[in-house]
């Protein structure tokens, strides 16, 4: 097991009788991919939701999965850590994927995740030649652009790369600190919004490519700065989206993450494609953490009105750990 904590034989049977359910293995299964609520799991495996819940319950005192609120809606993920979740790992792995009844869950899980991503697509698409007046609609985007200007520096980068560019605005932002820019993002229609802008700015370092942000297409360890802008309250799994761009840092390369901080503003999953209401101080800082990033600052940057819809914004800055080569070859020779 991962975990190296040992379990008694009390402990392990107890383990075992919560997860050697089919509805319950069926459900650490699913949740092993990802993030999902009651009515998502009930949609997947097609039984109701007082069941679904009182499965989960005995896998949450089981200490296999977690909980945790956001607004209305309750999500459950497999447990991070612990003895019981590593020896859970170990009877899925065991799992032949190719199972009936496994397939079918995988085959309505990834179904589910498509009509996510389409959503969010959809809406992208609708407002791409309006992205910047949306975001400005609830925060002061100059405010934010401003902080988050002060809190990288001023100190040239040889790689720059903004994740889900949209519009194309921190590539413009950051166009005299980079010799290389590069924007990706999921939308052709954002895509070409960002084409256009920078054209008409005159940035000719700066390249736009079309691209997952889950699976990007580009050399990892290559950027020195990367920006993740307003994007990961749209992800249906946001924290896969935080270690792959953690797997672009360059050694001791930083990560800028700018994003709401948590809210109740419900109307936004529907009327904006919002699938995450805001992520807390503690939830980025254990991700960046765990993606073998240190965390170096958070900033919260709150509207000046003070109305009921007014959110929060809160940037996040990280650094990789591994020591740049040029730092190295100088420790030495001061040793």
């Amino acid at each position: 097991m991962g975990d190296t904590q040992k379990l008694g034989l009390d402990d392990i049977v107890e383990i075992l009788k919560a997860a050697g359910e089919p509805t319950r293995l069926r459900l650490l299964a699913l949740l092993s991919h990802g993030d999902l609520t009651v009515t998502d799991l009930t949609d997947i495996l097609g039984q109701s939701q007082p069941r679904i819940s009182r499965h989960l319950k005995l896998l949450a005192e089981a200490a296999l999965v977690d909980r945790y609120q956001e607004g209305a809606w309750a999500f459950f993920r497999l447990s991070q850590g612990g003895p019981a979740v590593a020896l859970a790992r170990q009877l899925l792995e065991a799992a032949d994927p190719a199972d009936a009844v496994f397939a079918r869950d995988d085959e309505r899980l990834r179904v589910l995740k498509k009509i996510r991503a389409d959503k969010a697509q959809a809406y992208f698409s609708r407002n791409a030649a309006e992205w910047d007046a949306v975001r400005r609609l609830h925060v002061s985007e100059a405010e934010v652009e401003a902080k988050l200007a002060a809190m990288i520096g001023t100190e040239p980068v040889d790689a720059f790369l903004d994740l889900g560019t949209g519009t194309g605005r921190i590539l413009q932002l950051f166009e005299g600190l980079y010799r290389r820019g590069v924007g990706v993002d999921a939308s052709r229609d954002m895509l070409a919004v960002a084409r256009a802008n920078l054209d008409r700015a005159g940035i000719t370092k700066a390249s736009i490519r079309h691209g997952d942000i889950f699976n990007l297409p580009l050399e990892r360890d290559e950027f020195d700065v990367v920006t993740i802008h307003q994007v990961l309250h749209f992800l249906d799994e946001p924290e896969a989206a935080v270690a792959e761009a953690a797997r672009m840092l360059a050694p001791g390369g930083r990560l800028a993450i700018i994003d709401l901080a948590p809210h109740a503003l419900e109307h936004l999953r529907d009327e904006h494609a919002h699938i995450r209401l805001g992520f807390s101080h503690q939830t980025l800082a254990e991700w960046l953490e765990k993606a073998g990033l240190a965390v170096e600052e958070i900033v919260d940057l709150k509207p000046a009105h003070s109305a009921a819809d007014a959110l929060t914004v809160t940037i996040w800055l990280a650094r990789d750990q591994r020591a740049r080569a040029a730092d190295t070859i100088a420790i030495r020779r001061r040793s």
